[in-house]
């Protein structure tokens, strides 16, 4: 299966200069938050391809206006095509707003999702918007991971873990790639493919 992975920036090559064919072969598109709702509505709508998406911490405007067509995956298990994806969206809580959680919150949020976790024994795909505490995160605390997820990569031990929030313009030297144990890493600023039965990852992601 090939998915596309999408955060915090749209994409100009896909949105501005419009070809179908530039995702001929894509399966699926995951988004880890701070999407424009009309981006989003655009890549299922023109590219025909179903997009499942998480919050942001900046996307606070959809409950105004969310994405058309698409579908939130926030505190829930969803299957496509046999593949389980649990969505946890939003970042460390760093000031007023939604979409922020302390590591304490994140933790809660994932007790209650023990139910599902038990009826689909695990998941495939962490999709998420902040990382994991410690792997390819900011020490400051608005860009800080989630300890809560390092926990979830442990102990279902997913074959990925996508997320976004840490841009790979702010010049940390924030990787596009990583691994922890047996979890791959994505980081999913403004776009990247990759195929879900790949095995040599690591070398097509550089």
């Amino acid at each position: 299966m090939k998915i596309l992975a999408i955060a915090d920036e749209e994409s100009r090559y896909l949105w501005d200069f419009y070809e179908r064919e530039k995702l001929e072969g894509v399966d699926l598109i995951l988004s880890a938050g701070d999407l424009d709702a009309d981006y989003l509505s655009f890549l299922t709508t023109m590219y025909a391809i179903p997009v499942l998406y998480v919050h942001g911490n900046h996307d606070d405007k959809y409950k105004i206006k969310p994405p058309e067509g698409c579908i939130c995956i926030d505190d829930e298990i969803y299957e496509f095509q046999g593949i389980r994806i649990l969505g946890l969206g939003g970042s460390m809580r760093y000031r007023p707003g939604g979409n922020q959680y302390t590591d304490e919150q994140m933790r809660r949020r994932t007790q209650r999702l023990w139910r599902q976790l038990w009826k689909h024994k695990g998941f495939d795909v962490l999709l998420t918007h902040a990382p994991a505490y410690g792997i390819n995160d900011g020490r400051d605390l608005p860009h800080q991971g989630f300890q809560e997820f390092v926990r979830l990569m442990e102990k279902y031990r997913p074959r990925f873990f996508v997320h976004g929030h840490v841009h790979m313009t702010y010049g940390r030297n924030h990787k596009r790639y990583d691994k922890y144990q047996d979890t791959h890493i994505i980081n999913a600023y403004e776009r990247c493919i990759f195929e879900y039965e790949d095995e040599h990852l690591r070398e097509h992601l550089r």
